[in-house]
Parts: C-alpha cells; structure tokens; sequence
C-alpha cells in the first residue's frame, strides 16, 4: 500500500494521463440561515482507466464530489476537466448529452422510471445522443445481455429484486460505452451476496473494458477491491492510498 500525494501535487502529478481533473475545486450551500461548505478547495486527479474509491464518514463532501466532478452540479470556485475540457465552459444542454454519450451513472436508489421496461430504461442515454429506436434497443439488448438480464428486457422495474435493479442499472451506465462510470454507494441497499456480483461485475468491466470508474462508498470491502481510495473529511481530501 502506497501513501499517494494529495492535493495541487496529485492533481499535477498525473499530466496529460488524467481523464479527470479537480483544481481547488469550492461548493457552498446556502440554506438561507447558515452557508455550508460542502467541499473547501479539493484538487485531485483519476488516470484513465483507474478504479477510484472515494471514502469518509456522512457528510464528508463525497456525493458532492462526485457531483461536481460529473457536471451534476456546479462550483463556486475551481475548475474541473473532463478529457481536458473544462465543463463550466460547457451549456447545460451540452453538459447533458456529454455525459450521455461519455458518462455512466450508477446510484444507490437505482434511478430507473417505474413506468419503462429494462430495455427501455436502458436505451434512455442512447435516446438523448440522438441514436435511432432500431439501434437503441440492439445495444440495449447487448448491454443487458452483459450483465445476465436479457431475458428480464421486457419486465418492469417493480417486477425484479434490487440485484437485478442494479443491474439493469449498470446495464444503463455502459449502453454508450462510456469513458467513465460514476457510481454512488452502487451496493447501498443490496445484500452482501448480491453486492459481491455487482463488484464482480463493475471489476471486470474495469480489467476488460478500461472503463474509468469512480465510486462512492463507506464500506471498507468496496474500497478495497478499488484500485484506489482517496479519504474525504469535512470537505476536504485528507489521504490517498494506491493498492494496486
């Protein structure tokens, strides 16, 4: 296990290999009453190809992170670069298709619409990139059959457990073949046997594909089958260990 550098250093360190980089990255939230600083001047970089966990205790800044990070949200001060665009520079109807044809995403409460089949949940990104339906749904189909629910396309969200859920989910995040999966607490609300199948799966698609993936955890075992653990406390990166 090797103590990495943090901050401006890390960030500069990994050059023009970086997929994504954070440069004293501020978020602020105003409730009114009081300013909280969710995230107090993060600077990092991820490698092309890496699997990144990002760990601390609730409220430690790590969803906002990943959602400053991925254009979900914005910043108040810093900068983020995505293959080497900054995406404040992107419009939000630019940011939206980047992220569907570039981007992954995998969370906790599944995301899928209730009223969609799997297929049909899964064709979503496609959808928004402008690709044709016949199309659409091959690759919905091929994405699916990735992760062992092809014969499930046709059921409804409500119809399946939360594995398959999550799966379906997964199957949604690659549908584009995206450069970078983010994923928050992707293990959340599974099982620890069904858990095991999802990081079975993200890891192989990590080693196969080179996808980059970024996840959001508090669970020591998720991290640790990371190539990576960056550790956030009140908005800030405290430490950073290379494992592999």
């Amino acid at each position: 296990m090797v103590l990495a550098e943090t901050g401006d250093a890390a960030a500069s360190a990994a050059g023009n290999d970086a997929i994504i980089e954070a440069l004293s990255v501020v978020k602020t939230y105003n409730t009114g009453e009081i300013q909280v600083r969710a995230l107090r001047g993060v600077s990092l970089a991820v490698p092309r190809g890496d699997m990144v966990a990002i760990m601390g205790p609730s409220g430690c800044g790590k969803t906002t992170l990943l959602n400053c990070l991925s254009g979900l949200d914005t910043i108040d001060e810093g900068e983020v670069r995505i293959e080497g665009t900054n995406i404040a520079t992107l419009s939000d109807r630019a940011k939206t298709v980047y992220r569907a044809r570039r981007m992954g995403f995998v969370f906790q409460t599944y995301n899928l619409l209730p009223v969609l089949s799997a297929a049909e949940n899964v064709e979503l990104p496609l959808v928004v990139s402008g690709v044709g339906a016949h199309e659409a749904r091959d690759r919905a189909m091929a994405a699916l059959e990735r992760v062992g629910l092809s014969e499930w396309a046709t059921h409804w969200p409500a119809q399946m457990s939360g594995g398959q859920r999550q799966r379906v989910t997964i199957a949604r995040a690659l549908v584009n073949d995206p450069a970078i999966v983010w994923a928050d607490e992707p293990t959340g609300n599974l099982d620890s046997e069904t858990a095991d199948e999802v990081m079975v799966l993200m890891e192989q698609l990590n080693r196969e594909q080179g996808q980059t993936f970024v996840i959001v955890t508090h669970d020591d075992g998720i991290g640790a089958r990371c190539n990576r653990i960056i550790r956030m406390r009140d908005g800030e990166i405290r430490g950073e260990e290379r494992l592999r």
